[in-house]
């Protein structure tokens, strides 16, 4: 039996279907094993968004051929689609494999041979226009369902249209059967996946009509039986409804956590990279979120150093941020992606500038995500813990996504108890108490 092993770069999109694809090749009668092990074949499922993501494929392509110099090398995923060729001349990669052939790994690898050269089937992306259905098992508490993929936006800075094609949807039946299925197999929690999930609808018969919505997938969702939390991952500010955020601040499913997307809080600068809302309309989502739901937790992706990006620019993306009643930043130093707009503009920013910026927005998040953390203290909360013993303690995440640890116990894992948090330890996360 020959040993495959897995290793995923970028997002919880990439995250399912890197467990999806492991799980086809276990049924083909591979084994899987841990990536830092001897394994006959090596799999990266790599990503695009920075410049980080693609060097990190190489270093890791460096890595396990030092574990198995004679191991078959595969590189699928975004980064796959994008640059074929060039990974095609990363020494020691056998298998280079598109977006629409990725999900048949399992038949390349019952043919594979290590050869001299590199072996690339890719595809043009408007071939990739049907959608393949995922989710996440078995490596994690939390389940991640693959809902929709690509993305019918024009960001002038985003590789991912390019990378993963037009904007589909898994049909509303087969979400729930998928959902039904993970919580047959006692996993707590499921995050809603995709690229653009507040698209979800479109392109889910092949046609690019929305045929459902997402707060009719959120609603029926809500429905199936057997699932403790819904949690909703990245979506877009204008997709965002406010009957959507009323319908999750009524459910004892849908957990009070949302990431939104802002990038910049510069409305001048928003509308250079093409985005489809304003700062007014972001604001507003925030206020209506923290008006039904005072808990919630609320992330925000921002990019800094886009091209343009003046001192004031940032200054009113600072001050935004500053403002705004958010719990933590997902901060994203801007870096020119062949094939886009951005990558074509003038007035481009220092790198030393982009980074003195980055780590400003840096320490902001920290203190943003103090500040929630001692909002919540003394307060009693729900923990789902994961499976770890880290130096005597087991961590978990609250409803509304703070890091709580306690003793470690083994009867806790995987298991959603009532705790009363306490206090913030050195390592940023909460102590707890169990209460029941």
């Amino acid at each position: 039996m020959k040993k495959v092993a897995f290793h995923t770069l970028g997002c919880k999109l990439n995250f399912s279907e890197t467990s999806t694809i492991a799980r086809s090749c276990e049924e083909e009668g591979y084994e899987k094993v841990a990536f830092k092990e001897h394994a006959d074949i090596y799999v990266l499922n790599t990503c695009s968004v920075t410049e980080n993501a693609d060097k990190e494929c190489k270093r890791l392509v460096r890595q396990v051929l030092k574990i198995n110099p004679d191991a078959f090398v595969v590189i699928i995923g975004c980064f796959a689609q994008l640059k074929p060729n060039e990974i095609a001349k990363f020494e020691g990669v056998d298998l280079v494999l598109g977006a629409t052939e990725k999900f048949k790994l399992s038949s390349y690898l019952n043919e594979l041979s290590k050869q001299e050269g590199t072996e690339v089937h890719s595809c043009e992306i408007v071939e990739a226009d049907f959608f393949e259905g995922a989710y996440s098992i078995g490596d994690r508490t939390r389940a991640f369902l693959k809902v929709q993929d690509g993305c019918d936006y024009k960001c002038t800075y985003c590789t991912i249209p390019l990378a993963r094609g037009i904007s589909r949807s898994d049909k509303l039946e087969n979400v729930l059967s998928n959902a039904k299925e993970i919580s047959e197999k006692d996993i707590k929690e499921i995050v809603l996946t995709g690229v653009n999930i507040g698209d979800y609808g479109k392109g889910e018969f092949g046609n690019k009509k929305h045929e459902h919505t997402f707060l009719e997938l959120v609603q029926e969702l809500n429905k199936v039986a057997g699932i403790s939390r819904l949690r909703i991952s990245s979506i877009e500010p204008n997709l965002l409804k406010d009957e959507t955020i009323d319908f999750v601040s009524n459910s004892s499913v849908f957990v009070p956590h949302f990431h939104i997307p802002l990038q910049s809080g510069s409305d001048e600068l928003l509308k250079k990279m093409k985005r489809r809302y304003h700062t007014g309309l972001y604001k507003e989502r925030v206020k209506r979120i923290k008006h039904k739901m005072p808990d919630a937790c609320i992330g925000v992706d921002v990019i800094v150093g886009f091209p343009g990006e003046t001192e004031e620019h940032f200054q009113e993306t600072y001050t935004l941020l500053n403002e705004l009643d958010i719990s933590y930043l997902h901060v994203f130093t801007y870096s020119e992606r062949p094939n886009t707009q951005a990558a074509e503009m003038s007035q481009v920013i220092d790198k030393g500038v982009r980074h003195q910026r980055s780590k400003m927005l840096r320490i902001l998040s920290a203190k943003k995500k103090r500040a929630f953390y001692e909002k919540n203290i003394g307060s009693n909360r729900t923990v789902l813990f994961e499976h770890e013993n880290k130096m005597g303690y087991i961590q978990g995440f609250t409803e509304n996504y703070v890091k709580v640890k306690v003793p470690y116990d083994p009867g806790f894992r995987n298991q959603i108890l009532k705790v009363k948090l306490n206090d913030i330890d050195d390592d940023g996360s909460v102590l707890a108490t169990i209460l029941n």
